[in-house]
């Protein structure tokens, strides 16, 4: 499953909702939450715009709110507000405790992958013609798919040669 972040307005999901709605595909958009839908207060507004442009109806199930009432857009954009400004303290409390690890000398991140672990990637990858998930299982997964990845494609790029 690929799940993308309410703050992010590229998603792909939403477009082809978006796109539905233009071409006149739906009539009404339901959600479960209007703060699921999209965290900016902006966003949320500029969808709930488009939507009342094209008669779609946009409804909050938990919410209890249809857009389609003065008070349901009233409520509608307090919600949203109130959405944005718990994301917006969410990530400042984040970023505070990363700070706060940090001075105490905590490792924030993967751990380092050992170098005798990059040097068996390394030899498998120059020596054989294993895919990524060949060599992963090799080294018995003590590395992710995607660093395996990384250090396959260093390895076997070419190297180049001094004139």
């Amino acid at each position: 499953m690929y799940i993308v972040s309410g703050r992010h307005e590229g998603r792909p999901q939403l477009n082809a909702l978006i796109t539905a709605a233009r071409n006149r595909e739906i009539d009404c958009v339901l959600v479960w939450k209007f703060d699921r839908f999209a965290r900016s207060t902006s966003h949320l507004l500029a969808a709930q715009e488009e939507f009342n442009h094209l008669g779609v109806r946009f409804v909050s199930v938990q919410d209890q709110i249809d857009t389609e009432s003065p008070m349901g857009r009233a409520m509608f954009t307090i919600i949203g507000a109130m959405a944005e400004l718990e994301s917006s303290l969410i990530s400042e409390r984040v970023t505070a405790a990363m700070r706060a690890a940090e001075t105490r000398g905590k490792h924030l991140g993967r751990p380092s992958i050992p170098k005798r672990v990059i040097g068996e990637i390394e030899a498998l990858a120059t020596t054989t013609t294993l895919s990524i998930r060949q060599i992963q299982s090799k080294i018995a997964a003590r590395a992710s798919r995607g660093i395996v990845g990384e250090i396959r494609k260093r390895a076997r790029e070419p190297q180049p040669t001094a004139l």
